[in-house]
This record gives C-alpha cells, structure tokens and sequence, in this order.
C-alpha cells in the first residue's frame, strides 16, 4: 500500500493554507503531523479523505495523487450512527463484519458436511476455517472487550442503545468503531482528548501494533513519542517531513535550523566578501577581468534562504504572589465526597510550593475532589482545612463565564476595575489578545480563547494556590510549554487534573491516584510513582506465581546483591527453556495431527475431521498463550 500526494496545496479563496505538499504514507507508517493551533492540520486530514480540496502547488514538480492498491482511509468524522436504535455491541460488531460473515460460512458448511461429505465441500470448509484464523476470528471477541473495558464502558454499556448515550460517549464509541474496523489508514485528529491514561495507555499499545497505517494529529509529545516513525510539520504553509518520533522531530528541527542558518551567514559573508573585491577592482583595468570573475561567481551561487524562526507566539506571564501563604496549605482528613452519595474517601496534606497532580479514570470523581474543596460542592463527611492565607485561583475545565455577551476587554475590566484602558489591553496582549481580537465576545470564543481568558483572570489575581482543572485541553504543544514553564517557576502550591503525562512529568512532585473506587497520595514525582507501580505489580505477580516473600522482594540490598542477580537470571532462563521445550512439543502434536488428517480414511470422515481440526485450533491457542509468556519472561531477563 502507498499514498503519495506530490506538489499539492491547499486554499480557500486568497487565503493560502499550504503552498506545496510532498507527502507520502507507506503501509505500517505511523505518521505524526504536527503545527500550531490554526496552522490547517485538520484542513490536510480532509484532504487526504477528499482530494477535490487540493490542487497543484508551486513547486517544480507536476501535481498528481497516487495510490496503490486503492487504500480503505478511516477518519472519525465520517463514522455516523445510522440507526441510534441499534446497542452499543451492534455498533462496535459492525467492524467485525467480514468475520461474522466468514462464521456464517463455517456453520452453513458444518450443517452441508453433516449430510454430505463431498472432498470439495470439506476443502471448502477447512480454507474458511483458516481464513477464519488469519482474520482475527479466534481473538476478535477478546479484542473488543478489552477495547470497551479500556475506554470506561461497564458490561451493562454493551446491551443500551445508542440513544441512551451521551454526546462524549457516542464519540468514544464511534472511534471505538473506527479502531476495530482497521482500515488500510487511520486518520485520528488529537485522539486522545477527553481519554483518560488508562485509555489513552491501551490506546498506545493498539496503535503500536496496529498492522497497517495511521496519521496522528495530536498534541500529546509523550503519546507521538510512543508510537510515531515520521512527522510532518506544518509551519508558514509549508510541510516539512522528519525521520523518527516526535523528540527526534524537536531535535532534528533545531539542527535543520542551526544548520541552514550557518550556511546562510557563511555565503552571506563569501557574497559581501566577493563584492568587495569586485567593487574595489572593477574600474582598474589590469583588475577589472578578476573583479567580473567575482561577480559571475556570486550569480552561479544558489542563494541560501535565511531560516525563518520558529512560530513560538504564545502567552506569558510573570507573576508572583501577593500574599505568601503559611506552610501548611491543605489539610484533607477522612474526606468523604460526591453528589448523592460518597464516590470515595480521601486524606493527604499539602505544603507550601509543592505541586500535586490528580490522575485517574473518567468517571472517577477528580473534578468533583477539586470542586469540593475549592467550596463549589458541599463536602459528605470528613474534613479539608486551608492554612494560613491561603488564597485559591480555580480553572474550571468547563471554561464557564457568568456573562458570555461580555466582550474580552469587557470581562477583565469588570473583574479588574482598576486598570486603566492601557493596562487591560497589556495584560490581554501578554495572553495573545490583540487588536481588535478584544472585542469579540467570550460565546464566539475558540476553546483554547477562553482558556486563555481565564488563565489571564486567575494569574493577574497572583494567589498562593492554584486549582487547575485540564488546563491543557485546547493548547498546543507551544502552549502546554509556555503554562509549563509558568507553572514550574510559580511559587506557590498547584493543585491540578491532567491527563497529559508529559505535563504531569513535567510539574508534579506529588501524585493523587483515583483507582478501582480508591484515592491514594503519594509523595513522589510521576516517574517514581510509575517506578512504585510497576515494582508492586510485578512484586504481586511474582508473589502469585511463585509464594515469594513481598517485603524480600522488595529489599533492594537483596535485588543488588550480585548472588540474588545471577541466581533470577538463571530461574528466569530456565522457565524460558521449559516453553521453549513445551512449544516445540505442541508444534510437533501439531504435525502429528495433520498427518493423521491427510489418511484416507479420516478424508472422508467429515466428524473425525472437524474433532482434529478443533484440536489443532486449541493447540494453537496454548502455543500462542505460552509465546506470550515466553516474551513476558524474555522482557524480564
């Protein structure tokens, strides 16, 4: 499979939004294409899906679209519920349609060879039970219970129709849809807003192996790392491509530019250098041959570009707080909250400077934590104490204002009567809102407008606590940096949801999970949280398999000791060679049975058939199961 557009461009009346696409996807590509907020990343995603959009850019090259092997291009916005009367399994089973209709096949021939045991019809019946197997039918089921499990559906979700959901979950369950139908490319425009890590995790872990193509548009850096081989970047209307995954982009972004602007200063400098000389000499007679030689030199030159800088226009904001704050901040005690009745139970304390994250499941009650003591909700049971001149700033994610008519400069001039005109437009300029941009109406602003808007609100208040609800959903990647780098030199306390792991890495110091119906603070940053987890969950697998010890398992002077080491990594690899040995066992069962089908008498015996073929299916199973657990080991060694 290849799709390639060459010398493409994209506009809509004078506005240009690429001037020259050269952009090609081969099969198994995992594609990231990224660029500023506006910069028509979405606009190239629909055309890829329709080329009447594009037309011939302004390189050399003559425009034309190829496709081989006439791809099946998957993108979101053409997944529609037909009939919203169907359940959410009759929806998600639609992409399974070739295999259903492949078993439909097996039981209609089960049902012929019961009466008749024609060798054509049993040749029949043995090329649809393997077609079966490659299609995926033997693993579908589980493929797709895992799928709803991991983006938040209970099992009772399968059965409800598709009325009965809300917007958001219609939307996970036609991306749902979209994955398991895999398409020969996967157009995904920032796929992971409004997943959660669980979600967003497993949905890593498809996209890495999923078998044929996929274009990301996403601002997520950790995700594009995990999973992307090819970025695309859309800057000034032009797209340049880069080998590797989002961090190799950055790095091979900033030598491109290095590079370029080396040379540019180097031949700027040889042209002044040879014009020099040429003006010097050009009058002299005995010189003038040799200064003409200079100039000709300087017109066979092929004049370098100077660089353009990169689009880092973002906000920013210096800002200190008024009041400092006592060193005990927040004091939660048995806290018990929710609406109807307690989601959960939680204590922690926080102090002065520190920066904890909340991270967990949809669904989980993250936002109802911060809502409750931020006072939005009233608490069930327990306690949560402010300390000493605490003064809270709060970022609701859903980004409400009390008066959506008000104009930009109308709003932060009712919160901030004391600013003169001047003022207002400085502080909104700081936040990107410039010219006449301050007098648009908050109910037309953008996503990303209004969370600008109420960043700026919060931030020019200076409070010692901020209680920050997604404040990264609508930013891009410029963006998320930018509230980064504000938050990492804010010296007061932070207190935020987020479900972008890189922001998280890079500002919590302390982690508040919400999981299976628990809240659990840890006093460690996000890589030693990941670290902890990972220890106890291969301390608990370990302790199931083999009855270890946890508290030994966990002695690190035990796990250095050069005795302990090499005394794993031989039980390790013993467990490793008794599989190895149990799967060349049942490939060998394997051949046996089918020599036994190919006798003359088991041809025609349509029963004794069908029993070895199942056979042979439930030892390929066992195989598969004890490959898994061979690589598992294999990681672990």
């Amino acid at each position: 499979m290849n799709y390639r557009i060459v010398n493409g461009s994209i506009s809509f009346g004078a506005e240009t939004i690429l001037e020259e696409i050269n952009f090609e996807i081969k099969e198994k590509d995992k594609i990231a294409i990224v660029g500023r907020n506006g910069a028509g990343k979405t606009t190239f995603l629909n055309a890829i899906m329709d080329n009447e959009i594009l037309e011939e850019g302004i390189g050399e090259e003559k425009f034309h679209i190829y496709k081989q092997g006439n791809p099946v291009i998957g993108y979101l916005k053409q997944m529609n519920f037909e009939n919203s009367n169907k359940t959410m399994l009759e929806e998600i089973l639609e992409a399974y349609e070739p295999i259903l209709n492949l078993e439909n096949r097996i039981q209609e021939k089960e049902k012929a060879l019961q009466e008749n045991t024609d060798e054509k019809l049993i040749k029949e019946y043995t090329n649809a039970l393997e077609q079966y197997e490659i299609q995926g039918g033997y693993v579908y089921k589980k493929e797709y219970e895992t799928a709803i499990k991991k983006f938040g559906f209970k099992e009772e979700d399968k059965e409800k129709k598709i009325s009965a959901f809300s917007g958001g979950q219609r939307t996970k369950i036609a991306f749902l849809k979209l994955l398991l139908s895999k398409p020969d490319i996967l157009l995904l425009d920032e796929p992971t807003n409004h997943l959660d890590i669980v979600a967003i995790e497993w949905l890593e872990n498809y996209l890495k192996n999923y078998p044929k193509a996929v274009v990301i548009v996403s601002h997520d850096r950790m995700f594009l790392d995990k999973i992307v081989n090819k970025v695309y970047e859309i800057e000034y209307a032009s797209m340049v491509e880069y080998t590797g995954n989002y961090t190799a982009f950055e790095r091979l972004k900033k030598e491109r530019y290095e590079k370029q602007l080396k040379d540019y200063e180097y031949q700027q400098a040889e042209i002044k250098r040879l014009q020099a000389i040429a003006d010097r000499f050009r009058y002299k007679p005995t010189k003038a041959k040799m200064a003409l030689s200079k100039l000709k030199k300087i017109e066979q030159m092929t004049i370098i570009e100077k660089p353009e800088e990169y689009d880092l226009k973002t906000f920013y904001a210096n800002f200190d707080v008024k009041v400092q704050s006592g060193k005990m901040v927040l004091k939660v005690d048995k806290l018990e909250f929710g609406y109807d009745k307690p989601i959960a139970e939680v204590s922690f304390e926080l102090y002065k400077g520190e920066k904890l994250a909340i991270i967990g499941e949809n669904g989980t009650g993250k936002s109802t934590l911060l809502k409750t003591i931020n006072g939005d909700i009233p608490k069930i049971k327990g306690e949560f104490e402010y300390g000493y001149h605490v003064q809270k700033g709060y970022f609701d994610q859903q980004m409400e204002f009390s008066n959506p008519e008000n104009t930009v400069f109308e709003e932060v001039t009712q919160n901030f009567p004391e600013l003169t005109t001047t003022q207002v437009r400085t502080l909104l300029g700081t936040f990107l809102f410039t010219g006449e941009e301050v007098f648009k109406k908050i109910k037309v602003l953008s996503g990303g407008e209004r969370g600008r808007l109420q960043l700026c609100k919060i931030l020019k208040r200076q409070p010692n606590l901020l209680l920050l609800d997604e404040p990264t959903n609508h930013m891009d990647i410029v963006g998320k940096e930018s509230l980064e780098n504000i938050l990492k030199e804010y010296t007061g306390t932070l207190i935020f949801v987020s479900h972008d792991r890189y922001f998280v890495n890079k500002l919590a110091d302390c982690i508040l999970e919400f999981r299976n119906g628990k809240v659990t603070f840890y006093h460690k940053n996000y890589q030693e949280y990941l670290e902890y987890k990972e220890n106890q969950e291969d301390i608990m697998d370990e302790s199931k398999e083999i009855g270890e010890n946890i508290k030994q398992i966990k002695d690190k002077k035990k796990e250095t000791n050069p005795y302990f080491l090499e005394k794993e990594r031989n039980r390790i690899q013993n467990k490793m060679n008794k599989i190895e040995q149990e799967i060349n066992n049942k490939e060998r069962e394997i051949q046996d049975i089918e020599k036994e089908m190919t006798k003359e008498e088991i041809c025609s015996d349509y029963i004794k058939l069908n029993e070895l073929q199942e056979e042979i299916q439930k030892i390929n199973h066992e195989i598969e199961e004890k490959m898994q657990e061979w690589e598992r080991l294999n990681d672990e060694l």
